[in-house]
């Protein structure tokens, strides 16, 4: 096999249809290849679509079910643990990202032996002004904070080397976050522009909590910083708190003013209650994913496997 293309799917009933004929279209006497559905505990008819694509195509095709929503990155791993290919891209099911790039990816990485990853980036954004001004200030403070470089634009749109998906599934966290982890293995990484496209059915399974949400779970995964951060305020408010208690004995003794301190008092309390309740949450997050990371949970549940080719072969047997 030469490439498996991992896709993770969450209620893209009316695009994944038109996904494999795409693919079809494209890979047709160029490879041979093998496509990895994951359903992510979709709540439309997603499921009942795919079989009918396995059962009616020539194609490879692997359907991991879940037996509920795991999420992306689990549906990632679940992918990249049962592709078989020497090449495996990531890839979603909305054809936003274009098979045929994936295409140009293999013909890359087949030119270019010194290469292990090809990642793709948008050349231009489609995105409100907002939104670009919180992704680019993420980038900014996870680059500043942690040991490993996160590039501005790179996608989960990727293509790899067996070797490299051997290595990423040697990180068997609970907690994943995989634009994290494909920079964190290392290997040699080529950034290949593509064009989006128009999402064709279906909208964004994307809002801008979510996507808060991904940003947090990246920084925590990735760096202690904010740990850091926790013990510098603390010193900081402590050396603060010296310095202001010999100001006021000074006052006192010296000058004899009456400290009428109440606002102050007030707003003081109020400043070092938030401080601490901050830290006590930055500690809880990473104290939280500890306990969860202990338990040793699977990363995800596979209610059934569904592979095409070998039940073709079990019909003809």
């Amino acid at each position: 096999m030469k490439v498996s293309l991992v896709v993770p799917c969450y209620n893209e009933e009316g695009n994944v249809k038109l996904f494999a004929k795409k693919v079809e279209e494209i890979f047709k006497n160029k490879y041979s290849y093998e496509i990895i559905f994951i359903n992510d505990g979709s709540k439309d008819n997603t499921l009942n679509e795919l079989k009918e694509i396995a059962k009616n195509h020539n194609q490879n095709i692997k359907i991991i079910n879940f037996s509920r929503n795991f999420g992306k990155e689990a549906g990632i791993y679940a992918g990249l643990k049962e592709a078989k290919g020497d090449y495996i891209n990531i890839i979603d099911a909305d054809l936003q990202q274009d098979p045929k790039f994936t295409l140009d990816m293999v013909e890359f990485l087949e030119k270019n032996p010194d290469y292990d990853i090809v990642t793709a980036y948008q050349k231009q954004r489609h995105e409100s002004k907002v939104l670009a001004f919180f992704k680019k200030s993420f980038y900014k403070i996870i680059n500043k904070m942690s040991e490993i470089e996160f590039v501005n634009g790179a996608s989960d749109f990727r293509t790899f080397r067996k070797n490299v998906v051997n290595s990423i599934l040697e990180l068997t966290e609970y907690y994943r976050f995989s634009k994290g982890i494909f920079s964190w293995v290392g290997y040699n990484v080529y950034y290949m522009p593509y064009e989006v496209h128009q999402r064709i059915n279906g909208s964004s399974k994307w809002s801008f909590w979510k996507l808060f949400k991904y940003a947090i779970n990246g920084i925590v995964s990735f760096t202690t910083s904010p740990l850091r951060l926790s013990t510098i305020l603390g010193l900081f408010f402590s050396l603060l708190s010296i310095i202001y208690l010999i100001v006021v004995i000074i006052q006192k003794i010296f000058f004899q003013i009456n400290i009428e301190g109440y606002a102050t008092i007030v707003a003081l309390i109020l400043l070092l209650g938030g401080i601490q309740l901050l830290c006590i949450g930055i500690i809880g997050e990473y104290l939280a994913r500890t306990y969860v990371e202990t338990k040793k949970r699977p990363i995800y549940i596979a209610k059934e496997i569904i592979d095409n080719q070998k039940e073709k072969k079990h019909e003809e047997n």
